[in-house]
């Protein structure tokens, strides 16, 4: 476990902060926003990002919409979807594949040629057409698996769009907050070369891109031509920098360098309080897992293995390394969660039943447990990866598994991550530690349990395969009425926990601190933020 940190060190770290490049100087008058993010570099700005639901968080819903959004306006709920771009949408009550969008007329990109249903259709294109010539494998390879029910798309009028499913799915809706509409025009105008349009983006979203040094930071300025008045920013500047060292985003709000840190060091929370920042907590749809590899040789392709590694993880004891910053999971949605059913398998720390149970699968002190897993240094959702990993890997140890890190960076774990538990990068890598988020059923669920969805293709790494999974969620996925759809997402779930195809640790409370000079944020029950509706004092 890594020492606690210290006055040395964090004075150290407060040093090392310094030396970076600050932002340069705003002009006279102008009021900005700096925010350390957890990414070690910039996502993208292209209208796909990369490094998780950071990227969109921080470069996706500032600069683009999406046609479907999230209602950010509410701490005591969850968010739920409502309009972007598209001002409505329905499904065909006699072909469910097929959804209409009527969209948003008056809207401009930043460059100031016109939204429409042709732009829409190129935005699909852009991640789905490979032939398309404007295609972009990197937007891509973020966005794909996250569109995965798009068959097809007709435009009907400027202002519509028909887009045609590979089979009924009520959960559609949820997909298409994925898709941020980029112009164009604006493509055009650089010399069909995404590359330059990342460093001259235009969407249609509340701030502009002025700057953009990779791995350093992100200058953005409010639109003042927003089409929704409501959230057009009352603050001139936002500045993003990467800071994936947890006690180097400390220092730098210590020290005055930025205003707001994204995940702070738990041991620090106190210091901070006493400097007079203030720690914004609440609940939100995240659980924090390790996702098991089920090819043959895994030990994981034992369910006695993957309920006697859940047994051993001591959570309450974790919850206290967090500084109670953590919620212990007993599955990928809490219990009070109309998803949550009833499983039989409890989730708790029992040393006792996990030895007994690896005994049972051949294991022990002449025969111990060993096995790598790929873990981050941060990330989106991964909360303080490497403290957390480090301590589940002394509980393990006490019931005779040996697992041993691969570390890399969040960017580079997402591309292993989406590469599969099969991929010659992964060879020897029996998990992946990763978060993720339970807003919507294919998150949640779908993405890992569904075979359809295996890695390359989608995001299930281990390459899960059940046949009475595949029907179950398949069967979901033709309910529209909502109380039969909890029913069976239910079903999935208690099926799920009962099987142990993750190894569930907690869920984060999405801990971050603003000084001062910020006045009012709203911290939705959300991955997500509105950083334009933020104001600064």
């Amino acid at each position: 476990m890594p020492a606690p940190l210290t006055r040395r060190t964090l004075l150290a770290g407060a040093g090392a902060a310094l030396t970076l490049d600050a932002p340069r100087l705003a002009a006279a008058g102008e009021r900005t926003l700096r925010i350390a993010m957890t990414a070690a570099d910039i996502p993208l700005t292209t209208g796909g990002p990369d490094n998780g639901f950071e990227g969109f968080r921080f470069t996706g819903y500032t600069l683009y919409d999406p046609l479907i959004a999230w209602d950010l306006s509410r701490s005591d709920k969850p968010a739920e979807l409502k309009p972007g771009l598209a001002e409505s949408w329905s499904v065909d009550e006699g072909d469910r594949t097929a959804w209409t969008l009527r969209l948003r007329s008056g809207v401009t990109f930043h460059d100031g040629s016109a939204f429409d249903a042709d732009a829409v259709a190129w935005n699909l294109a852009k991640l789905l057409d490979d032939k398309a010539p404007h295609h972009d494998p990197k937007q891509s390879a973020q966005v794909r698996g996250r569109l995965g029910s798009v068959a097809s798309w007709t435009v009907v009028d400027p202002q519509t769009i028909r887009i045609v499913t590979r089979t009924p799915d009520a959960f559609f809706p949820y997909q298409l907050t994925f898709l941020l509409v980029s112009s164009p025009a604006q493509y055009e105008a650089v010399g069909r070369d995404w590359q330059k349009f990342a460093a001259a983006p235009s969407g249609t979203g509340p701030f502009k891109l002025v700057r953009l040094v990779p791995r350093e930071r992100a200058e953005l300025v409010a639109n003042p031509a927003y089409w929704d008045p409501a959230r057009r920013p009352a603050y001139d500047r936002l500045v993003l920098q990467p800071m994936p060292e947890a006690t180097t985003r400390v220092a730098a709000l210590l020290s005055g360098q930025v205003d707001w840190i994204e995940a702070p060091a738990p041991d620090q929370i106190n210091a901070l309080k006493a400097a007079g920042h203030r720690i914004l907590t609440n609940i939100y749809p995240h659980y924090w897992a390790y996702q098991p590899s089920f090819l043959p040789g895994s030990p994981f392709t034992d369910v006695r293995v993957r309920k006697a590694m859940n047994l051993a993880i001591d959570r309450e004891g974790l919850r206290g390394l967090l500084n109670g910053l953590m919620i212990p999971a007993e599955g990928s949605v809490p219990p009070d969660h109309p998803w949550f059913g009833h499983p039989t398998f409890k989730l708790r720390h029992d040393p006792e039943e996990a030895r007994r149970l690896l005994a049972e699968a051949g294991y022990g002190p002449q025969r111990p447990l060993r096995f790598k897993v790929a873990i981050s240094t941060s990330g989106s959702g991964q909360m303080q990866p490497l403290a957390m990993n480090e301590f589940i890997q002394q509980n393990l140890a006490a019931v005779g598994i040996a697992i041993e890190f691969d570390v890399m960076e969040w960017g580079t774990l997402l591309g292993r991550w989406r590469a599969g538990a099969q991929a010659p990068a992964n060879q020897g890598i029996a998990a992946l530690n990763s978060s993720t988020g339970t807003f919507d059923p294919f998150n949640a669920f779908i993405r890992f349990f569904s075979s359809r969805y295996a890695a390359p293709n989608g995001f299930n790494w281990g390459q899960f395969s059940n046949p009475d999974y595949d029907a179950l969620i398949a069967k979901a996925q033709l309910a529209f009425d909502k109380a039969e759809q909890d029913r069976l997402l239910a079903e999935l779930h208690t099926r799920a926990v009962d099987d142990a195809l993750l190894i569930w640790v907690c869920h984060d409370v999405n801990p971050r601190v603003v000084s001062r000079k910020v006045d009012r944020v709203v911290q939705p029950q959300s991955w997500y933020i509105d950083l334009a509706t933020v104001t600064l004092a």
